[in-house]
């Protein structure tokens, strides 16, 4: 295997496993000689491009007594082999993809082996083999019909309307007729398998109009998680797994699963649910590239930030659920309790803590001619806020009004947990609740909001605090 050639040799010294990668690179000529090493610049569903290694060749597949060769890509990250490669097909022009469980429209393959990639155990050659192994249950590609010269399009169409395209941000596709608009499917996937999980498949189902819901069971048992009676009645719409291939294709994925521990420090049980989320988030990223991340693992501001580090998304694109059901509490009990006036949206604000802050800068009056205050209606809307907790059901409403303004490119505003670096002198990197605007990408902007100076000192101080704890955990 030739890599000597000065570009290949430059982007090697880049990669920060470099003698691990081309001590992999050999092993795969050895056994599959086929696959030959270049360079190239990959780009993201971000837009971002880097210059890459990529394997080409094909893989020999015996389906019903022929063999026959798929051409395949595989592009090694810059952290390879710790992070799986990203698989294509590369159809010729006289094939058309086959969109299946591994497949989708564009050629990329989603596999088993890929989502539960771990280095030394996990290699290309392995790969290799799960992928021949799989293409021969269901060969990926087909020959274009001759007659139809359109198939490749057709397929492509039935594919995205049957949720087998993993980028969701497309807005149009061929038409019926030649004019009918495509409309994205509204695929949700939700990853847990506790009560909370149950909650957030029931009130997404009943809140918005939902293609179909993946549940993604990582529970240690079906008593525990009690996923078992939605397989037996069989609702509608709602697939129930463990394997995170079929998530593909979420335009937004939520994340209720949490770590159970014994320690007794509380950084020790913070870094069971990252080292958890380790096991999650880069599959759920890896098939659902264009996706929405919609944290509510706890602690959520910090799970929020390390989920955003742990997929490589743009901070837009991932969100914890944070203040949005306490906000949405406050609110109701100011205007519909004690009858206030507020000129504008109450918010509670900051980290989802004792350290959280109650905003309002509306009216002072309320309805019943009591001489309040403004503070005084703000503290007794906190005082009886503070009696209403959060039960699973009331966290899964919360969730479902959340899923709802992305799915519809809503354009509402929520107080939800996003990278805060930049507001009210915040300079470090902290997640914290903020007056944000979703729409189908995520945070498409946060609002502005006049806070007295106490209460943005609040904001800071929790910004620093869990920017240092952050400090103390192995992401």
């Amino acid at each position: 295997m030739d890599l000597s050639e000065e570009h290949t040799k430059k982007t090697l010294a880049r990669y920060k496993f470099r003698d691990l990668t081309i001590d992999e690179l050999q092993k795969v000529h050895r056994m599959n000689p086929s696959l030959k090493p270049s360079v190239d610049t990959y780009t993201f569903t971000d837009s971002t491009q880097k210059d890459l290694l990529k394997l080409t060749g094909t893989v020999q597949v015996k389906y019903q007594g022929r063999s026959y060769n798929m051409p395949i890509q595989l592009w090694l990250l810059d952290s390879h082999p710790f992070a799986p490669p990203m698989c294509f097909l590369m159809p010729t022009p006289n094939m058309v993809v086959r969109v299946g469980r591994h497949v989708d429209a564009r050629g990329r393959i989603y596999l088993p082996y890929l989502q539960n990639w771990t280095h030394p155990q996990s290699t290309v050659n392995g790969l290799l083999i799960e992928m021949v192994a799989k293409f021969e249950e269901d060969p990926p590609l087909a020959s274009k019909s001759r007659d139809d010269k359109d198939s490749a399009e057709l397929m492509a169409f039935l594919a995205r309307i049957s949720g087998g395209v993993s980028d969701m941000t497309l807005q149009s596709a061929v038409g019926v007729g030649g004019d009918r608009a495509y409309r994205p499917i509204n695929k949700v996937t939700v990853v847990g398998g506790g009560d909370l999980a149950m909650a957030c498949v029931m009130s997404i189902l009943a809140k918005s109009s939902v293609d179909k819901l993946v549940l993604i069971d990582v529970s240690e048992s079906a008593s525990k998680g009690g996923t078992m009676d939605l397989e037996i009645f069989n609702l509608p719409k709602v697939e129930v797994c463990r394997d995170f291939s079929a998530s593909a294709g979420s335009r937004v994925v939520v994340v209720t699963a949490n770590s159970w521990s014994n320690d007794q420090s509380y950084v020790s049980v913070v870094q069971a649910n990252v080292d958890l989320f380790r096991g999650i988030i880069p599959s759920v990223a890896h098939y659902s590239p264009s996706a929405v991340l919609l944290i509510t693992s706890q602690p959520v501001d910090i799970m929020t930030h390390v989920a955003w580090k742990q997929s490589g998304l743009p901070a837009n694109r991932v969100l914890g659920a944070g203040c949005n059901l306490d906000s949405e509490r406050f609110h109701y009990i100011l205007s519909s309790v004690l009858k206030a006036q507020p000129a504008g949206k109450a918010w509670v604000i900051g980290e989802l803590s004792e350290n959280k802050v109650a905003v309002w800068n509306g009216s002072a009056m309320a309805t019943d001619n009591l001489p309040d205050s403004q503070k005084q209606l703000k503290d007794r809307a906190v005082e009886m806020l503070k009696g209403k907790g959060q039960r699973s059901w009331s966290v899964g409403l919360s969730i479902a009004d959340l899923t709802h303004s992305i799915l519809t490119d809503l354009r509402k505003t929520h107080s939800v947990s996003t990278l805060a670096k930049g507001w009210s002198g915040i300079s470090g990197e902290a997640f914290l609740s903020l007056p944000c605007v979703l729409g189908a990408g995520g945070v498409a902007e946060i609002s502005t909001l006049e806070v007295e100076e106490e209460e943005g000192e609040k904001v800071r101080s929790s910004a620093v605090s869990l920017h240092n704890f952050l400090q103390q955990l192995r992401i």
